[in-house]
C-alpha cells in the first residue's frame, strides 16, 4: 500500500550572517514535525535552504571585498552547518543560487507578465534594507520600519508590480474555504483587518538599483525582487517549472505545511497564495506562523548583545538537550525566553532529574534483582492498571496534540508519564519487595510495567530528542519492532532483557556553571576593553635589520585551491614562485575565502619558512594575511594581495 505523503518546508535563512538560536527554532520545529510524520507511516518531503540575493547581500560583499556569490557560499555553508548540528533531516538545502532555481523563476517571471499579471511601472517611497520591504510614509511607525524598527531609504526607481489587487477577493474566498489555512487560527484575523480590508496595493517585484539578484531575462536592467524569488522556492525546490514540473512536484505539492516565524506571515498568506493563483497552481494547505524565541524578555540582537548560538549551545548542553528546550519552551501562540539559567533549570528538572533517573534506576534494578530478564506479568493489581491506562491514555493525548503542532503540550503530556513512572516507584517500593522471596514475582511486574513505559517515552521522545530516543531503546534491548509508534501502546513487548544503565543526563551544577559564563563574559569583555585602550596593536621586541634580511618574502600566484578534509579552517593552495616546481601550502582562511575567490591571486609568501604537516598535508611556506576584527566583535581577516607582480619577485 502506497504511503501517504507530507511535504513541509521552512523559511529560507537569509544568507548575510550566523542564524541565531531564535532563527535555529524554525528548523528543529520543522524537523520535530517532519520526524513524527515519518513515525506516522507518511512519505515525507522536507524542504529547507538559504535566501541568498538582495542589496543587503551586495552590500556585505563590497564591504569584505569578496564577489556576492563568494560570500553567500560561505553564509550558506555556516547555515547548513548549525542545521547539521541541530541532527536535523531534511531532504533538500536549496539556495536561491541554484541553477534549477534561477532558471525556473526567470521562467515565472516572464510568465506573469506576459499574462498582464506583471507591469512595469516605477516606485517612490520608503525601502528598509534589512527587511528588504518597501513602504509608504504612512506605513511607518514613529518613521521606522513598521516590522523591525530600523530607519528606512528614500527610494526610487523603475520596478515591476504584481497585480495583488486583481487576487484580493479571490483570496479572501479562499480564506472562508479553508478555516485550516491559518495556524494560529488568530493570524487570519491580522491578515484581514491589517492589509486585506483596507486594501492591496500592487507588489514590487523587481529592482533597477544594484545587481545581485536572478536576472529578468528580457529585461537586463532589472532583477527579481527577493520575495518573488524566495517564496518561489516552494515549488521549485520539488521540481516546479512553468515548462512542465517533475514526478517529484506533482507527487508532493500542494504543500502540507509551511514552518515560519509570525514576522513573515504576510508574505506567506497574502503575497504567497496570489504568486500560486495567478500561476493556477494549487495553494499550500496550511501556514503555521510560529511564535518567537526571546532572551529573556527582548528579542535577540547582536547590538544589544544577547545573541544565543545553537551550536554553542549544543556543545555545553548536549543537541537533545537543546532541541527539547526549544520544543518545549514556545506555546503553541506565545513567545518563548531563553537564557542560560532557564535552559539549566529545564534540564535539570525534566532530563537529570525525571527523565535520566528514572530510565537509569529500573534498568539498574532489573539487572540487579533478576539478571536483566523480565517477562510480561498479568494485570492483576490496581496500580498497574492504573500505570498502563495512563501510558496508553498519553500516546492518545500525544497524537492528538502532536497532529496540532502543539509541541509543548505534547511534550508536557510525554513527561508527564515519566512522573507518573516515578511516583508508581515510590508507590510500589521495589526495593522493599525484593527482600522477601514470596515478592518476586510481584517485583517482576512492577519492574515489566516501568520498562515498557520506558519503552514507549522512547517513541514518543523520538521526534524531539532522537538521539535519547535512540540511547533509551538501546539500553532496553528491544527489537526495532517494538519502537515504531504502530507499538506504541503498554504490553506490546513479551519480555524485556536489558542492557547496562547508561546515564542520559548529567545533573548540571547550576552555580558552577553560572560561575564558568560569567568568567567567559568577564575575559571577553576586559579583552575588548583592552582592544579599546590600545586599539588592538602589540608590537613584538624589536630585531635587527639583519634579521629581517633573513626572511624571503616571494610573490606568489595561486593556480589552484581546495578545502583540506577534516580542517574545516584551512585550504591548500597550489602556488607559481616562480620555479618549475608547485608549491603546496595550508592555509587557515578557509571562513573567509572560498577558492574560485582565491584562485588566479597574486599573494605575498613567506618562500624560506620550514615545512610543517598539517592534517596530512605537507606546508611549504605561508601567504601574509592582516588580522582585524568586526563592529560584532568578531574575527576579520584579509589577505594580501599583490595582483599584476610576476611569480618569483622578491619583496623587501
Amino acid at each position: 500500500m502506497e504511503k501517504p505523503t507530507f511535504y513541509l518546508t521552512t523559511a529560507i535563512a537569509y544568507a548575510s550572517s550566523k542564524p541565531h538560536i531564535g532563527n535555529t527554532y524554525d528548523i528543529v520545529l520543522a524537523d520535530m514535525i517532519a520526524r513524527y510524520k515519518r513515525m506516522m507511516g507518511f512519505d515525507v518531503y522536507f524542504l529547507t535552504g538559504s535566501d541568498e540575493h538582495g542589496l543587503k547581500i551586495e552590500q556585505h560583499a563590497v564591504k569584505e571585498g569578496i564577489t556576492p556569490q563568494a560570500y553567500v557560499d560561505r553564509a550558506a555553508a555556516c547555515i547548513k552547518e548549525v542545521w547539521d548540528c541541530m541532527d536535523v533531516t531534511y531532504d533538500r538545502f536549496i539556495r536561491t543560487t541554484d541553477d534549477d532555481h534561477v532558471k525556473a523563476v526567470q521562467k515565472i517571471f516572464r510568465r506573469l507578465y506576459e499574462q498582464g499579471d506583471i507591469y512595469k511601472g516605477s516606485y517612490e517611497g520608503k525601502y528598509c534594507v534589512p527587511c528588504e520591504s518597501f513602504f509608504t510614509p504612512s506605513q511607518l511607525v514613529d518613521g521606522k520600519c513598521p516590522d523591525c524598527g530600523r530607519d528606512c531609504t528614500d527610494a526610487k526607481e523603475e520596478a515591476y508590480f504584481l497585480r495583488l489587487s486583481k487576487y484580493q477577493d479571490k483570496l479572501l474566498r479562499y480564506y472562508e474555504e479553508n478555516p485550516d489555512f491559518f495556524a494560529p487560527e488568530s493570524r487570519r484575523n491580522e491578515m484581514i483587518n491589517n492589509f486585506l480590508k483596507p486594501g492591496l496595493n500592487d507588489l514590487c517585484v523587481s529592482r533597477s538599483s544594484f545587481t545581485w539578484g536572478v536576472p529578468v531575462d528580457f529585461d537586463d536592467k532589472h532583477v527579481v525582487y527577493v520575495w518573488l524569488d524566495a517564496l518561489t522556492n516552494y515549488i521549485t525546490g520539488c521540481g516546479y517549472s512553468p515548462d512542465g514540473s517533475t514526478e517529484l512536484y506533482n507527487k508532493f505539492w500542494p504543500a502540507d505545511l509551511h514552518v515560519i516565524g509570525k514576522d513573515i506571515v504576510r508574505f506567506h498568506t497574502i503575497y504567497w497564495p496570489i504568486i500560486l493563483m495567478a500561476l493556477g497552481e494549487p495553494l499550500p494547505k496550511q501556514v503555521l506562523g510560529h511564535p518567537w524565541l526571546l532572551f529573556g524578555e527582548d528579542k535577540m540582537s547582536k547590538s544589544k548583545g544577547n545573541v544565543l548560538y545553537a551550536d554553542d549551545l549544543a556543545k555545553r548542553f548536549g543537541v537533545d538537550a537543546i532541541r527539547y528546550y526549544l520544543l518545549t519552551e514556545i506555546p503553541f501562540a506565545q513567545d518563548g525566553t531563553i537564557t542560560y539559567e532557564t535552559v539549566i533549570n529545564r534540564y535539570n528538572a525534566d532530563l537529570a532529574n525525571t527523565l535520566g533517573n528514572l530510565v537509569n534506576r529500573s534498568i539498574a534494578m532489573t539487572n540487579k534483582y533478576f539478571g536483566g530478564t523480565v517477562r510480561r506479568p498479568a494485570l492483576t493489581d490496581a496500580l498497574d492498571t492504573e500505570l498502563a491506562d495512563f501510558c496508553n491514555a498519553t500516546v492518545a493525548k500525544y497524537t492528538q496534540l502532536m497532529d496540532t503542532w502543539h509541541n509543548a503540550d505534547a511534550a508536557e503530556v510525554v513527561m508527564n508519564l515519566a512522573k507518573r513512572c516515578n511516583k508508581y516507584i515510590d508507590e510500589t517500593t521495589p526495593w522493599a519487595l525484593a527482600k522477601n522471596e514470596a515478592d518476586r514475582e510481584r517485583l517482576e511486574a512492577v519492574l515489566y510495567n516501568l520498562l515498557d513505559c520506558i519503552r514507549v517515552l522512547g517513541i514518543l521522545l523520538t521526534p524531539f530528542m532522537p538521539s535519547t530516543g535512540a540511547a533509551i531503546q538501546a539500553q532496553l534491548q528491544v527489537d526495532s519492532a517494538y519502537t515504531a509508534m504502530d507499538s506504541a501502546a503498554y504490553g506490546a513487548v513479551p519480555a524485556y532483557t536489558v542492557g547496562t544503565p547508561s546515564p542520559l543526563f548529567a545533573r548540571i551544577d547550576a552555580e558552577k556553571f553560572l560561575a564558568e559564563i560569567a568568567a567567559e563574559k568577564q575575559a571577553a569583555q576586559a579583552a575588548a576593553e583592552t582592544q579599546e585602550e590600545m586599539p588592538g596593536i602589540t608590537f613584538l621586541p624589536e630585531i635587527g635589520i639583519d634579521t629581517v634580511a633573513k626572511i624571503d618574502l616571494r610573490v606568489a600566484k595561486i593556480t589552484a585551491c581546495e578545502p583540506i578534509k577534516k580542517a574545516k579552517k584551512l585550504l591548500k593552495l597550489t602556488l607559481d614562485d616562480g620555479t618549475d616546481t608547485p608549491r603546496t601550502v595550508c592555509s587557515g582562511i578557509a571562513k573567509w575565502y572560498t577558492p574560485d575567490v582565491l584562485v588566479g591571486r597574486s599573494v605575498v609568501l613567506v618562500a624560506n619558512l620550514k615545512p610543517a604537516t598539517l592534517c596530512g598535508v605537507e606546508s611549504q611556506g605561508m601567504i601574509l594575511a592582516a588580522t582585524d576584527h568586526t563592529e560584532d566583535g568578531e574575527e576579520d581577516v584579509k589577505v594580501l594581495f599583490v595582483d599584476g607582480m610576476t611569480p618569483g619577485s622578491s619583496i623587501s
